[in-house]
């Protein structure tokens, strides 16, 4: 590794910054940078095993330094991977990545840390460490464990090996799928083939023609181009009136990532093979418990949420394919005695138009990124006291369309930063929505030697760009994205906490974690705050009042079937790392035919390979917990019921469980077990009737 050192002196990643220059981070950047980081912390590490005693500041305090430095930089160019992925990039993540592994393995088993820990647990001064400070403890020396530090040698070495290789695999995964969704494109010259295509689709498919070198097309005339994003897929599934080309995308869209050289089907049966493995070495009985013991739930428990909501859900599901049956009937669908897969979400979208009277296209206007903006920054400021203030310039961005925000307390102080990058774009940025940490607040960190560090944070969606001089003109549940992204954001910069450990969304539970996103979705519903949103990009004119009452309604329409749909992602994660036996006479996709015989209406197609696309159980952080979405919805639900307890058209309640619920769930960050948080704040145990009732599927009593 003579070469650590060369190109170290000047490179932006190893710079003391207040905001990342993620302007100026280049490939070429980080195999120096990484490896001359490493080599630093391996020091510094070297120098805390060599001095350690069981005192806060002889142990924690060192340890977070060496955690946060390397959070922060790999954070770095992990983000711009995400958002500004180059074949460069990707190629020098993958030489270091094993680098980083290694180090991290080295520190999760450092035996002096670990019996530092223990020591500390058992010392008198135990009694004097403060509660995060206690959790902080406990949970250094139960993930330690799960980090393999009390095996023997020999084993440890395996345990090691298990680690690099599923950390090569899941990038793999990921890489795959972005690859397959990015080679895979329809070019339409004829006009009738997408009809039913709304203005803003045409608009994308032709915008995406003219990056694919047909410079003429035009929204009017085309040639359009589709590809598997989601802004491009879901317009097809649910507009175009060309059953063939439907029938088509969702086929590719299914067997993403299942054949020829990105075929993720070896690599998920490998994935869960090593896990199992893993599992075993650490004395667990599968998977799903190692991922159980660092969460709220357990399996047990997970399973008994999934199988009542389930039940609650079918019924309300079956029915939904009746109504769209005869709907598509009374239409004079030749289909309608056959409803296949790619025909749901059209039929659906035009039985809630005619239904509700609800085109969610001709809602676009309604809802410009501007006002969302505006509209989500003045009810954080109602319930949470709180001034939002863009301050572009300040931090460099990575693109110019990424926004910068400050976040100011009621006096006008700074406590947080944020930054905002809402729009798709294909070619560099993976799909979805997601929030994370740039920087977490923390004591020992301070900038100024005084005061804590500040939290920053980014969100990351992927809507329409504007087209032409329009601004972004968002569909209604791309207005829920940017509320429920900027939930997560909420809780990591409005934190109190100021032990970096476990500061912000740092050392929460993962099934704990959703409960600020999903709460703030709620407020998309709630009158004044939707109408303060709602207004004509043109005209300035207010959403009419009887849109938003159909809105309202339209809340529950399919909530059964939508509900099943996360059920069955949910437990076919929980079979696969429970009760599958990699290598066995079961295939993966025979497990999910199983499971989507108890939670899907219409069984999958024979070659549906979802499961080749499932980024978030594969390669996201969410095995054996992508139950965590739904058992956070049942908190963020019960945690909406507070205000609704106290009545929504009460400023002052509002405000008051606004305040409460900021000193609460979004201001102890993960000092606090999560279910002594939520009675904190609600003042009982969480119940799942609120969010049966939000979804229209809690019998009506008698």
């Amino acid at each position: 590794m003579a070469d650590a050192g060369a190109g170290a002196k000047g490179n932006p990643l190893l710079q003391d910054f207040d905001f990342p220059p993620f302007d100026v981070v280049k490939a070429k950047h980080v195999r120096p940078g990484i490896l001359a980081l490493l080599k630093e912390l391996e020091g510094d590490l070297e120098e805390l095993e060599r001095t350690v005693e069981p005192s806060w500041p002889k142990l924690v305090e060192p340890l977070e330094k060496i955690v946060d430095r390397l959070t922060v930089v790999w954070g770095m160019i992990s983000h711009l991977k995400a958002v500004k992925d180059t074949a460069d990039l990707r190629a020098a993540i993958e030489e270091v990545q094993a680098e980083k592994v290694k180090f991290q393995l080295r520190l999760g088993q450092s035996k002096p840390v670990y019996n530092a820990f223990k020591a500390l647990q058992e010392s008198p001064d135990w009694n004097m460490l403060s509660d995060a400070q206690k959790r902080i403890v406990e949970s250094k020396i139960k993930e330690a464990v799960l980090n393999g530090v009390a095996l023997e040698d020999g084993k440890r070495e395996e345990f090691n090996k298990i680690e690099q290789e599923l950390e090569k695999l899941s990038t793999k995964f990921e890489e795959n799928v972005l690859d397959a969704t990015k080679k895979f494109e329809k070019l339409i010259t004829d006009r009738k083939d997408i009809e039913g295509l709304p203005a803003t689709a045409l608009g994308l498919a032709a915008q995406t023609a003219v990056s694919k070198g047909h410079e003429n097309a035009t929204p009017d005339n085309g040639p359009w181009v589709i590809t598997l994003d989601a802004p491009s897929f879901m317009a097809v599934m649910q507009h175009a009136r060309n059953r063939a080309l439907r029938e088509e995308i969702y086929r590719a869209y299914i067997t993403r990532a299942s054949s020829g050289d990105i075929d993720n089907t070896l690599i998920i049966d490998q994935i869960l093979k090593l896990r199992l493995e893993k599992a075993k070495l650490l004395g667990y009985n599968n998977y799903a418990e190692v991922s159980m013991a660092m969460k709220m739930a357990t399996v047990d428990k997970a399973e008994e949420l999934l199988e009542k909501l389930r039940s609650a859900s079918w019924d309300a599901a079956v029915q939904d394919m009746e109504d769209i049956k005869h709907f598509s009937k009374s239409q004079g669908a030749t289909e309608s005695d056959d409803l296949s897969h790619w025909d749901i979400n059209f039929w659906s979208e035009r039985l809630r138009e005619s239904k509700f009277d609800i085109n969610e296209e001709e809602l676009r206007p309604y809802f410009s990124l501007p006002k969302v903006m505006e509209g989500l920054f003045n009810l954080a400021r109602t319930l949470f006291g709180i001034e939002i203030e863009a301050a572009d310039g300040l931090a460099p961005v990575w693109n110019s369309d990424v926004r910068f925000y400050c976040v100011k307390d009621s006096s006008g102080k700074p406590i947080a930063y944020f930054y905002f990058d809402p729009y798709s774009r294909p070619s560099e940025k993976r799909g979805g929505a997601w929030m994370d940490e740039v920087v977490a607040r923390s004591r020992v960190l301070s900038r100024d030697g005084t005061s804590a560090r500040l939290p920053v944070a980014h969100m990351v969606c992927n809507q329409t760009p504007p087209v032409g001089n329009k601004p972004s003109l968002m569909t209604f549940r791309e207005v829920g994205s940017v509320f429920h992204e900027f939930g997560h954001a909420l809780q990591h910069m409005l934190t109190k906490q100021d032990e970096g450990l476990v500061a912000g969304i740092r050392g929460i539970e993962c099934d704990a974690v959703e409960l600020p996103s999903q709460f703030m979705v709620n407020w998309c519903y709630h009158k004044d705050t939707l109408m303060g949103i709602a207004k004509h990009y043109e005209t300035g004119e207010n959403l009419p009042e009887d849109v938003y009452i159909k809105l309202l309604a339209a809340r529950t329409f399919r909530a059964g079937s939508i509900s099943l749909h996360q059920i069955r992602f949910a437990s076919v994660d929980l079979q696969l790392h429970t009760k599958y036996v990699p290598g066995g006479p079961e295939s993966v996709y025979d497990v999910d035919r199983r499971v989507s015989e108890r939670t899907q209406v219409i069984p999958p197609l024979p070659e549906d390979r979802f499961l080749c696309s499932f980024i978030h159980i594969f390669a996201g952080g969410y095995a054996a917990g992508y139950y965590s979405y739904k058992w956070a919805e049942v908190l963020s639900a019960d945690a909406f019921s507070a205000f609704e307890d106290a009545g929504l058209d009460d400023s002052k309640a509002v405000q008051e469980t606004g305040q409460r619920f900021r000193e609460t769930i979004l201001a102890l960050g993960g000092g606090k077990a999560p279910l002594q948080v939520f009675i904190e704040f609600r003042g009982r145990e969480p119940s799942p009737d609120a969010l049966l009732r939000h979804n229209g599927l809690l019998p009506i009593a008698a």
